[in-house]
C-alpha cells in the first residue's frame, strides 16, 4: 500500500472515531439536559397542556401561559430574601474560618496538629441526620432571641440560628478544600517572608489571602450551593413561617390535592437561579480554583 493510501486510510480512521465521539457526547448532552429541558416546557403549559402532552413537547396551541412563573416569583418571594439573609453570610463565614484553619494547618507548625486535621476531615463525613436532635436542643437551650434582647434578632431567631448552624457545619469541608490548596503554595515565598520580618497574621493578609481568590471562588460556589439548597435544617430550625426559606416555600408548591406540575417547575427554576448567578460571578475563579492555579 503506497503512503497516500495509507494516509488517507488513517484519516478516514480517524473521522469515524471523531464522528463515534462526537455521537457519545451529545447523547450524553441530550440525556443530561433531558430532565431540564422537560421541566422548562412545562413551566409554560397550561394543566390542560400538560395532560395532553409527553413533558418533553413544548405547549401545543392555545396552552402557552407565563402565569406561573409570576405565581410561582410572588409565592417564592419572601422565601428567596430569607435565603439570601441566611446564606450569603453563612456562606462568606465558612468559607473565610476554612481559610484560617487551614492556613494554620498548612502554614504553620504546632503539636497536635495532626489530629486537628482528622478532626476537620472526620466532620466531613457526618451526616445531617446524625446532629438533629442535639442541634435542636442546642438550640432550645441556646436561645438567642431570648438572650439578645434586640427585636431584630428575635424576629429572625430562626434564621439565625439556621445560618450559624451551616457556618459550623460548613468549615471542615472548606478546611479540607482551602487546605489541599495551600499545599501548592511554595514555602520559599514564605520563608522569605519570615527571614524579613513577616507574622503569621502578616503572611496571610499579604501573600495567602490574595492567592487565595481561585479557591475561595470555589469554596464560596460550593457552600452557597449546599446552604442554599437545604430542606432538612431548615424545616426543623425555622418555625416561623415568615422566616421559611426559599426551599421550604417551594416544598409548599406541591399541592394536597391538586398537582400544578407548571408552577412547581417554574417555582424550581426561579429557586435555582441565585446558585445560577454565583455560578456565572464566580465561573472563570472557580475554574482557576479546580485547575489548583494561583
Amino acid at each position: 500500500m503506497s503512503t497516500a493510501a495509507r494516509l488517507r486510510s488513517t484519516v478516514a480512521s480517524l473521522d469515524r472515531s471523531r464522528v463515534a465521539l462526537y455521537t457519545v457526547l451529545l447523547a450524553l448532552v441530550a440525556f443530561y439536559l433531558a430532565p431540564l429541558e422537560s421541566g422548562f416546557m412545562t413551566a409554560f403549559k397550561t394543566p390542560d397542556g400538560f395532560r395532553t402532552t409527553t413533558p418533553f413537547a413544548p405547549p401545543p396551541a392555545g396552552e402557552f401561559t407565563i402565569s406561573a412563573w409570576g405565581t410561582a416569583f410572588e409565592r417564592l418571594s419572601t422565601g428567596l430574601l430569607n435565603s439570601a439573609l441566611m446564606a450569603v453570610p453563612a456562606t462568606v463565614l465558612s468559607a473565610l474560618f476554612g481559610s484560617l484553619a487551614a492556613y494554620g494547618l498548612t502554614n504553620l507548625s504546632w503539636r497536635g496538629q495532626l489530629g486537628v486535621l482528622v478532626l476537620f476531615v472526620a466532620g466531613v463525613f457526618i451526616p445531617y441526620q446524625a446532629v438533629l436532635v442535639p442541634l435542636t436542643q442546642f438550640w432550645s437551650f441556646v436561645d438567642i432571641g431570648g438572650r439578645i434582647p434586640l427585636a431584630i434578632v428575635a424576629d429572625n431567631e430562626g434564621l439565625i440560628n439556621l445560618s450559624i448552624t451551616h457556618v459550623a457545619y460548613g468549615i471542615p469541608i472548606c478546611t479540607v478544600l482551602f487546605r489541599s490548596y495551600y499545599a501548592t503554595i511554595d514555602d520559599e515565598m514564605l520563608e522569605a517572608a519570615r527571614l524579613d520580618g513577616a507574622s503569621a497574621a502578616t503572611i496571610y493578609r499579604r501573600i495567602i489571602l490574595p492567592l487565595s481568590i481561585p479557591i475561595f471562588a470555589v469554596t464560596l460556589i460550593y457552600q452557597f450551593t449546599q446552604i442554599w439548597n437545604d430542606l432538612l435544617f431548615a424545616i426543623v430550625l425555622v418555625s416561623n413561617p415568615s422566616n421559611q426559606v426559599v426551599t421550604v416555600a417551594l416544598n409548599q408548591l406541591q399541592g394536597s390535592f391538586v398537582q400544578q406540575f407548571n408552577l412547581q417547575m417554574a417555582g424550581a427554576f426561579v429557586a435555582a437561579l441565585p446558585t445560577l448567578v454565583v455560578y456565572v460571578l464566580f465561573g472563570e475563579q472557580f475554574a482557576k480554583g479546580v485547575a489548583g492555579d494561583s
